[in-house]
């Protein structure tokens, strides 16, 4: 991680925009079967390495005097959950709460953290259950009867990284076609 940081700065100078986009899908089970590396390795990728980016960024860009944004990316799973997914959702709950406690401690310094939490999105770790039977299901649960498609979360991205969202810090935007309106009705 450290290596990436200063390759990036090398180049360009001190980061002080941080998107923490890495995750990896849980094996749908039920937590009493939940193996422990299963869950240890769910909880290191989707919460523990979102927490290490963000502190390396955070304490670069208060090294450098950078102001900067601190973008998280979480999951409507943070706000609710489903069977099967316990860890996936356990880390991504961790990640809203993560960026809320940040948020409080660096935004003083000009260090803003958001987040933002997609609903369902076509991609590597899920392709193959949203194509299924099950995810035709899905998808009729989503009030703008669709997965989440390339550009749709862009204007979230954008506003977070850039002086539009200068006044914004500790806030996960959910973008998700209505799915958590429909739940919660």
């Amino acid at each position: 991680m450290t290596r990436a940081f200063d390759e990036t700065e090398a180049a360009f100078g001190c980061v002080t925009i941080l998107v923490n986009n890495a995750g990896v899908a849980q094996r749908p089970v039920r937590a009493v079967e939940l193996a422990d590396d299963e869950w240890r390795r769910v909880i290191a990728t989707n919460l523990d390495a979102v927490f290490l980016w963000a502190q390396e960024a955070a304490r670069r860009m208060l090294a450098a005097g950078k102001r900067g944004s601190i973008i998280n990316i979480a999951s409507v799973l943070g706000f609710g959950a489903t069977k099967g997914t316990i860890a996936y959702a356990a880390a991504k709950t961790g990640v809203v709460a993560l960026t809320k406690s940040l948020a409080l401690e660096l935004a003083f310094k000009g260090i803003r953290v958001n987040a933002i939490a997609p609903g369902w999105f076509v991609t590597e770790i899920n392709r193959e259950y949203l194509m299924s039977d099950a995810g035709t299901a899905l998808k009729r649960e989503i009030p703008m009867g669709r997965f989440g498609e390339e550009g749709d979360l862009d204007g979230a991205l954008l506003l977070l990284a850039s002086e539009a969202g200068r006044f914004m810090a500790g806030t996960t935007i959910v973008v998700d076609g209505g799915q958590i309106t429909a739940l919660r009705g």
